[in-house]
């Protein structure tokens, strides 16, 4: 039980490093590069806006311990759409296998923080 814990809490973290914290503090402190990522990709420069607050939602859902088990499910599943559609984007668009895997990367490390929230709700 103890190891599933320390699992989860350092995928989560990870997860909550690279999908909140860093694009937040590039908003605050770099909001010149605030849509670099989104527009090589061709997209709107509102979408990288929205896209933080909505990672940044998703992240609090996930972190915060007393969020209800459906709605971490949304924030997990959204969570896994960002990863999934930049994978996409990246091979579509710039076809940069290095901006390709880095999103299967995270979602890979979000699916091990997704099992053992599981794990830990079933051995509660």
């Amino acid at each position: 039980m103890k190891k599933d814990k320390i699992i989860y809490w350092i995928a989560t973290i990870i997860i909550a490093l690279m999908e909140a914290v860093m694009p937040v503090g590039t908003w605050i402190f770099a909001p010149e590069y605030m849509t670099f990522g989104t527009r090589a990709l061709n997209y709107p420069d509102y979408f990288a806006y929205s896209l933080v607050i909505a990672k940044v939602l998703g992240v609090i859902a996930i972190v915060y311990p007393k969020t209800s088990s459906m709605l971490k499910e949304w924030a997990y599943a959204g969570l896994s759409f960002t990863l999934v559609f930049a994978f996409i984007s990246h091979a579509c668009v710039d076809k940069n296998i290095g901006y390709m895997m880095m999103p299967l990367v995270f979602l890979a490390i979000l699916f091990v923080s997704y099992i053992y929230n599981q794990r830990i709700i079933k051995n509660s």
